[in-house]
């Protein structure tokens, strides 16, 4: 392997583990100041929507200054997001600059990275190289709440300390190894909306797109919710949390790799309704805990539901795009990016107000969502013929 891809593969690796290293850590920071639970939404959603907005600035930005620059660029923003935050836990305003900076700075990293594959390669390996970046981003997925968690048991300022020195090293890496690609290919560029998009909209395609939405506003909810129930009904620390988000992410692997396999062409519907009903019963399963084991049980059996959904839907979507791989892409990516900017602040105002009932509410949008595959299947109005 080419080792410019491995530095990229590192690189996407580091931030999405920065997306995740804060999810073990943060609502503790929030409970130790005694500040309103929303605030842990809060800090999650100014990051999505710092990313999602100027990642297209940035993309534009990359196209004339060129992708190592910009990758430099933004793992010293990134670094800096880090280091923010550790030095000013105790100061809220800083938390959201730092959240917002480096939210900024990711969606740097995501098109300059994804720009950089894209000239180096061409039509007929640029899918394995992407596949590769989007193994990179699950193992940061996986591993950063158990580092945030492991390390925040040190300090709750450590896990960032050291995700800071370590994008450091990276910049310096990179420095060194990088070299501005020759451009080969050229790969669709983000978008808030991407070029086309719209169009997929006449189609059936557009329901997928909407449970794509809702499977990842029901998982950006768990995500800034978990551990706040948590905290009331077992005392969880960060350090077993970051356990059972390792343990639950080893599940998501286990699904993508193992389970997804066996998904015949045509079945991918059944799948996906399989998906949403045990997401539905992880979610219900959720009030009913009473021990760090049933904690783990509830999580990891939402886990595997919408690892199952997500999975396949991303599957079922590229075939029913008609050949327009690339926007279905960005267009899926879009809808994720509003599932994790509504998702974390809507749930935990909902926290807020009913506590644990937020689940059943959960697993109630979790079978609703099916609708959306019945109506994808009672339509006839596909591009895969086309």
């Amino acid at each position: 392997m080419k080792k410019p891809i491995l530095l990229l593969m590192s690189v996407q690796f580091f931030v999405y583990l920065g997306f995740g290293i804060i999810i073990p850590v943060l609502p503790e920071v929030i409970v130790q100041q005694q500040l309103s639970e929303i605030h842990v939404g809060g800090l999650l959603t100014v990051y999505s929507l710092a990313s999602f907005f100027t990642a297209p600035l940035w993309g534009s930005l990359s196209d004339r200054t060129g992708r190592k620059k910009l990758i430099l660029v933004g793992l010293i923003g990134f670094s800096l997001s880090f280091f923010l935050f550790a030095f000013f836990i105790n100061n809220l305003t800083m938390l959201y600059l730092s959240r917002v900076v480096g939210g900024i700075f990711s969606g740097a990293l995501y098109t300059a990275v994804t720009g950089f594959v894209g000239d180096m390669t061409t039509e007929e390996n640029r899918n394995k190289y992407m596949g590769l970046l989007g193994m990179s981003i699950g193992l940061g997925f996986i591993f950063g709440p158990a580092i945030g968690g492991v390390l925040g048991d040190i300090s709750l300022q450590t896990p960032f300390i050291a995700s800071g020195v370590l994008t450091l090293l990276l910049l310096i890496y990179a420095g060194i190894i990088l070299k501005e690609p020759e451009r080969l290919g050229e790969v669709n560029k983000r978008a808030l909306l991407p070029k086309g998009g719209m169009m997929l909209w006449q189609y059936r395609i557009r329901n997928l797109f909407m449970l794509s939405f809702m499977v990842t506003l029901i998982l950006a909810g768990i995500e800034s919710t978990f551990q706040l129930f948590q905290i009331s009904a077992i005392e969880i620390t960060p350090l077993q949390i970051g356990y059972l988000f390792m343990a639950s992410g080893f599940v998501d692997a286990a699904i993508q790799g193992g389970v997804v396999r066996r998904v015949k062409n045509g079945s991918e519907t059944k799948w996906i309704i399989g998906g949403q009903i045990v997401t539905a019963i992880g979610l219900i399963l959720i009030p009913f805990t009473s021990s760090l084991f049933w904690a783990g049980v509830a999580l990891s059996v939402f886990t595997a539901g919408n690892a199952l959904s997500r999975t396949v839907l991303v599957s079922l979507t590229s075939k029913e795009s008609g050949g327009m791989y690339g926007t279905a892409a960005g267009m899926t990516y879009s809808m994720d990016s509003m599932g994790r900017i509504i998702g974390p602040l809507l749930f935990t105002w909902l926290f807020t107000r009913m506590t644990g009932e937020i689940y059943y509410i959960s697993a109630a949008l979790a079978v609703i969502s099916i609708l959306f595959i019945f109506m994808y299947r009672k339509s006839s109005k596909t591009l895969r013929s086309n």
